[in-house]
């Protein structure tokens, strides 16, 4: 199989009911996307396909040839961070981070579809994926500093 991720191609040799987490993690090396809760409901193991924030966890290998995935590795340009990337760090967000991943991917493509939101479209475009830590004030706070830095 034919993957496209952060755009590179590379060719696998799994089952094609194999998780797309698993073959980025384990075939390709990336540690972005992680392993939360396995049945696509933390957001630990999220992914953008085609402008859209993916649950790699249950989707299989099959339904990802020849489309450009983007991992958190792939968001940085030329080695400048991306805008989510910085605000991240500027708003000092994670506490343990495994959840990070899937709260940064998520926060690209909500930005990407409403480059202004509000806090209510924040958190509405942001709750599906989960922190076991509560940094639910700080990841806001980085979704509108990214916003700005957009701007």
């Amino acid at each position: 199989m034919t993957l496209l991720v952060n755009g590179q191609r590379h060719t696998v040799d799994v089952e094609p009911t194999t998780p797309l987490l698993y073959v980025l993690r384990n075939d390709l090396d990336l540690s972005g996307p992680r392993f939360g809760c396995g049945l696509g409901q933390c957001g630990a193991c999220t992914v953008i396909i085609r402008g859209e924030a993916v649950r790699s966890c249950v989707r299989p290998v099959s339904q990802s040839q020849n489309v450009e995935i983007t991992t958190l590795e792939g968001l940085a340009t030329n080695g400048q961070l991306h805008a989510v990337q910085q605000a991240w760090i500027d708003e000092q967000v994670p506490a343990c981070g495994f959840c990070q991943n899937g709260q940064m991917l998520t926060a690209k493509v909500l930005l990407d579809k409403n480059p202004n939101p509000t806090d209510a479209q924040i958190r509405e475009g942001m709750k599906g994926t989960l922190c076991r830590c509560f940094s639910y004030y700080r990841i806001n706070a980085a979704v509108k500093r990214a916003a700005q830095r957009r701007a």
